[in-house]
C-alpha cells in the first residue's frame, strides 16, 4: 500500500466539542475510533457526545438565535462570514480531501476534484444575500396600504450528517441555513467526523458570534435527544429511510419542521437506440465512486430482453478494466467500503442475490489485497425486478442488470420501487430522453450520463426523501413565511 500522511495530525481539536464558540471537554472521557479502510488502522479519535452534550449544544444555538445578533443581521452580513469561511476552507481543501479519503475510502484523485464544491457552496448562498427577494411587496390583494411576505429563518436547526459525503452534506445543510439567520447544531457520525471539525474550526477562524455553530460527535441515543428536543425548530437528517423513518416520526409529534434526505434503488434505463458499450463504461465508472456508498447511485439497469445478454457482457467488460485499491494510488478507480461492517452487509446482499436466482456474472469476492475492506465490483444478471437485491438500496458496488419486454415496460419497472431518488436514460434522440424522463417517478434524470446536478436541487420522490438541498430550493427549508399588512408604508421598505 502506498504510504500516506494522515489528516489526524491536522485536526487540532479532537478531543473536545465546539459548544457556543469555544471547544469544550465533552462530560465523559468516551472517545470514537475513526478507521482507516484501507488500512484497518485508526488514524484519530474524537470525543464522543452523550446527551448531556447535545443538550449543551442546543442550549447554545437557542440562546444565539434568541438572543444574540446572528438573526438580526443583515442578510448581506451574514454573507460577509460565509464568505470568510470559503476562504479559510479553500486553504484547508487538502484536508478535507484527505479526511474523504481516509474515512469512507473515496480515491484522493476524486475527492481532490470535488471538496471545492463545498466551498462554491458557501459562495453561491452568500450571492444569494443580495439577489434573493427575502422581502416582497404586495399591494393587489389586501384591503391595507401595504401586504408584506417576508421570508424568516425558521430558527434552530440541528443537521445530522451522514459518514459517506460530509464535507458536501454540511455545507447543502449549514451554509443555507446560516444565511436565513438560523443556528445549527451539526450533528457529525463517529465513522466521518473529520470535516465537521474542520467546518467548526472555520466558523471559529470567520468570527462567527458565539453558538450559531456548534458541532458534537454523537451516537443514536444522544442523536435521537436532538430529534427529540423541542428547542429545536428544524431537523435536516440525511441517512437510511429506516432512520429517516422513525425521525421524521419523532418530528411529527411535535410538529417539528424536518428535511429527509434519505435511501435510494435508482434505475438507469438504456433504450435499444444507445449504444451498449458506451452506456456500459459510464454506469461502471460511477458504480466504482465511492464504492457505491451513494444515496443516489444508479444501480437498477434496465433493458430490453434482446439485448441484455449482450449489455451484462459490456458491463463485466468495463469493470474488469477497473482497479481496486489503495485510495491514494492514482491509477486506482476503487477504493474500499468505509467499514467492516458495511462490507459484511453488502456480502449478504449478494449472497441473497444468488440465493433468489439472479445471475452473478462478475465479481462478488473479496480482492486479492491483504488489508483494508475492500470488495470487488458486481454485476447480475436476470435480475427479477421484485427479488430482494433489486428492491432494496445495498450501498456498495453491485449492479442489477433487469431485462423489460419493451420502453413502456422498461419506464413501469423502474417506477416500480419504493424509492423515487436519481435516475438515467441513454438515449441518442433527446425527445425521447425528455418523455422518458417525465415519466418516470422521481427527483432526479440524467441523459446519457449518471449525474446529479447540486446547483439545481438534489431530493427524491416517496421514500427517497422530503425536500430539496441545494440552489435556491436548499433554502427554502430553512426559511418560514410571514404575511404582515399595514395601514401605512414603513419608513425602511
Amino acid at each position: 500500500m502506498t504510504s500516506t500522511a494522515s489528516s489526524a495530525t491536522r485536526l487540532s481539536h479532537g478531543d473536545a466539542l465546539f459548544i457556543g464558540g469555544e471547544w469544550t471537554a465533552p462530560s465523559t472521557d468516551s472517545m470514537f475510533d475513526v478507521i482507516n479502510p484501507a488500512t484497518e488502522q485508526v488514524i484519530y479519535r474524537v470525543a464522543e457526545a452523550k446527551t448531556a452534550d447535545v443538550s449543551r449544544a442546543t442550549t447554545a444555538a437557542r440562546t444565539a438565535f434568541d438572543s444574540g445578533p446572528w438573526p438580526r443581521l443583515t442578510h448581506q452580513e451574514r454573507a460577509a462570514y460565509l464568505s470568510k469561511m470559503a476562504d479559510w476552507l479553500d486553504a484547508r481543501s487538502d484536508d478535507l480531501s484527505r479526511c474523504w479519503t481516509e474515512q469512507a475510502g473515496l480515491t484522493y484523485a476524486k475527492s481532490q476534484s470535488i471538496i471545492p464544491v463545498m466551498t462554491a457552496t458557501f459562495r453561491y448562498y452568500a450571492d444569494l444575500a443580495s439577489t434573493y427577494p427575502f422581502a416582497e411587496r404586495h399591494d393587489q390583494g389586501t384591503a391595507a396600504a401595504v401586504g408584506l411576505l417576508l421570508r424568516e429563518p425558521v430558527g434552530v436547526v440541528g443537521a445530522i450528517v451522514a459518514w459517506n459525503g460530509p464535507a458536501l452534506l454540511i455545507a447543502s445543510k449549514a451554509v443555507p441555513a446560516l444565511l436565513a439567520g438560523c443556528t445549527v447544531v451539526i450533528k457529525a457520525s463517529p465513522e466521518g467526523p473529520g470535516e465537521a471539525y474542520l467546518f467548526a474550526e472555520a466558523a471559529g477562524a470567520a468570527g462567527l458570534p458565539p453558538g450559531v455553530v456548534n458541532v458534537v460527535v454523537a451516537d443514536r441515543e444522544a442523536s435521537e435527544s436532538l430529534v427529540r428536543d423541542e428547542r429545536i425548530d428544524k431537523i435536516s437528517f440525511t441517512g437510511s429511510t429506516a432512520a429517516g423513518q422513525k425521525v421524521a416520526a419523532l418530528c411529527g409529534e411535535r410538529i417539528a419542521r424536518v428535511s429527509l434526505e434519505l435511501g435510494g434503488k435508482s434505475p438507469a434505463l438504456v433504450l435499444d437506440d444507445y449504444d451498449l458499450g458506451t452506456a456500459a463504461n459510464a454506469l461502471a465508472t460511477a458504480t466504482t465512486f465511492l464504492a457505491g456508498q451513494v444515496c443516489s447511485a444508479v444501480t437498477r439497469i434496465i433493458v430490453t430482453e434482446r439485448r441484455h445478454d449482450e449489455l451484462v457482457d459490456a458491463l463485466s467488460a468495463a469493470l474488469s478494466e477497473m482497479t481496486v485499491g489503495d485510495p491514494y494510488d492514482p491509477t486506482t478507480d476503487m477504493g474500499p467500503l468505509a467499514t467492516s461492517r458495511q462490507r459484511s452487509r453488502v456480502e449478504d446482499m449478494i449472497a441473497q442475490g444468488v440465493d433468489e436466482g439472479s445471475q452473478l456474472t462478475f465479481g462478488g469476492q473479496r480482492p486479492d489485497i491483504e488489508r483494508g475492506f475492500y470488495l470487488e465490483p458486481t454485476v447480475f444478471a436476470h435480475v427479477d425486478n421484485n427479488s430482494t437485491i433489486a428492491q432494496e438500496e445495498l450501498f456498495g458496488p453491485v449492479l442489477c442488470v433487469i431485462p423489460a419486454h419493451d420502453e413502456g415496460h422498461a419506464i413501469a419497472l423502474a417506477n416500480d420501487s419504493r424509492y423515487g431518488l436519481s435516475s438515467a436514460v441513454f438515449t441518442n434522440d433527446v425527445d425521447r430522453a425528455y418523455q422518458v424522463a417525465r415519466s418516470l417517478r422521481c427527483g432526479m434524470v440524467a441523459h446519457n450520463a449518471v449525474r446529479n446536478e447540486l446547483g439545481i436541487a438534489f431530493g427524491g420522490y416517496k421514500q427517497s426523501g422530503l425536500g430539496r438541498k441545494g440552489g435556491l430550493e436548499g433554502l427554502l427549508p430553512f426559511l418560514e413565511v410571514k404575511t404582515i399588512t399595514l395601514d401605512g408604508i414603513p419608513s425602511d421598505l
